[in-house]
């Protein structure tokens, strides 16, 4: 199965590989394709139970699904791993 979530605070290329990074360990999740302009994560998977597991890590990252609420934590983790992410990339 193929599935494409709407996430929220997504504006940075380091976000991206923070998702990919993190869904990447999944052995369920494959072809991971994100399109930041759109706010869009896709992947494929074998189970609909894998979307909740893929919300759910999308949200503790700091990029819940459109619909969930994005407070300040949220948001705070997403700029985070930004920065942190940059900063692996500088190093």
């Amino acid at each position: 199965m193929k599935t494409t979530l709407y996430v929220q605070n997504l504006k940075c290329d380091y976000g991206e590989i923070a998702i990919i990074k993190a869904l990447s360990k999944l052995k369920q999740i494959h072809n991971i394709f994100i399109k930041r302009q759109f706010a869009t994560v896709t992947f494929e998977h074998s189970s609909p139970d894998d979307i909740d597991v893929v919300k759910k890590i999308l949200s503790h990252l700091g990029y819940p699904p459109f619909g969930e609420k994005n407070n300040i934590i949220k948001k705070a983790k997403a700029t985070l791993n930004c920065a942190i992410t940059e900063g692996e990339h500088k190093s």
